[in-house]
């Protein structure tokens, strides 16, 4: 029997929710960053069992040395041995530096460098690049939930400019809405069959588990996507995500400590699954009250000596 409309969208949630990025009542990660980032102020208690643990990781600027091991999963983990991402490749340009969420592991980097190759061959200059993870993982201040251990990367919609972008337009440009106003659909405007064969190729790489797009872009795509549909299976969607699309690789061989997030559902999320995102109830649900912040004592018992490292 098939399952109810009701119960698949309970599915798609928690599948989704070990992957989480940002949801709709948090700050936009596309917001514009800062020339002059301001050092964060000391904590005036950082041992409290009750400090957040997005107050202590988001004031570590530097990486834990050592090899790179993303540890745990996505919505609740960290990072060891992060690289940082060169500013400037021939394939993308790193967005919104001042952030310093340019950090990631190296099968995240890879994994870029092959889609900037594939967007090449279907036309595109290159590849701008949004949050990837802290320099030792961990929850972040605002914006996402996910991100903590260095497997995911946000790809913004707009392709690279011609030329090295200043400091400026990194941190004050703005990315390109592919949704119209009422969320029902993509912007003819804007969406280009460009779009879909990039989010088709990041989809393809065997080192991706999920992609998270906005709800009208995934119809866009269910319209658009001809026979061949198995690579659909991985584009699932969530809230937000009209100015880029969230990226989340698997495990590395590496990282033993690294736990997977929960498969996708195995089918296209072309059907009764997909019209729960256009209920008025999803579009616009009413405030929901936050969750209590993670603390130290929520992530793995490993993540205390990365964190106090030097």
């Amino acid at each position: 029997m098939r399952p109810s409309a009701c119960l698949i969208a309970v599915l798609i949630l928690c599948a989704a929710g070990s992957a989480l990025a940002q949801q709709k009542h948090v700050i936009d990660p596309m917001l514009p960053g800062s020339l002059n980032p301001e050092p964060l102020p000391p904590l005036q208690n950082p041992n409290a069992s009750t400090t957040p643990a997005k107050e202590l990781f988001a004031r570590k600027s530097t990486r834990f040395a050592g090899p790179s091991r993303s540890i745990d999963i996505h919505s609740k983990g960290f990072l060891a041995g992060a690289v940082p991402w060169a500013m400037n490749r021939p394939g993308w340009q790193v967005m919104r530096p001042s952030r310093n969420r340019y950090w990631g592991h190296p099968q995240a980097v890879h994994f870029v460098e092959r889609l900037a190759k594939n967007a090449k061959k279907i036309g595109w200059n290159g590849l701008l690049i949004g949050d990837i993870a802290q320099p030792r993982g961990g929850p972040m201040l605002a914006d996402h939930s996910s991100h903590q251990n260095g497997l995911d990367v946000d790809i913004w919609f707009t392709p690279m400019p011609d030329h090295v972008q200043s400091r400026k337009e990194r941190e004050f440009a703005e990315g390109t809405e592919m949704v119209t106003p009422d969320q029902l659909d993509v912007d003819r405007q804007v969406w280009t069959p460009s779009h879909a064969a990039l989010i088709r190729a990041a989809a393809q790489d065997p080192v991706v588990v999920r992609v998270l797009v906005n709800a009208a872009i995934k119809k866009a795509l269910c319209r658009e996507a001809g026979t061949d549909r198995i690579w659909l299976y991985k584009v699932r969607p969530w809230y937000g995500h009209a100015e880029h699309f969230h990226v989340q690789t698997a495990c590395p061989e590496d990282s033993p400590d690294c736990k997977p997030p929960t498969p996708t559902l195995a089918n296209d999320g072309c059907t009764s699954d997909l019209d729960f995102w256009f209920k008025e109830s999803t579009l616009n649900p009413p405030p929901s009250k936050p969750k209590p912040p993670l603390t130290l004592a929520d992530l793995p018992a490993a993540c205390r000596q990365i964190l106090k490292a030097r």
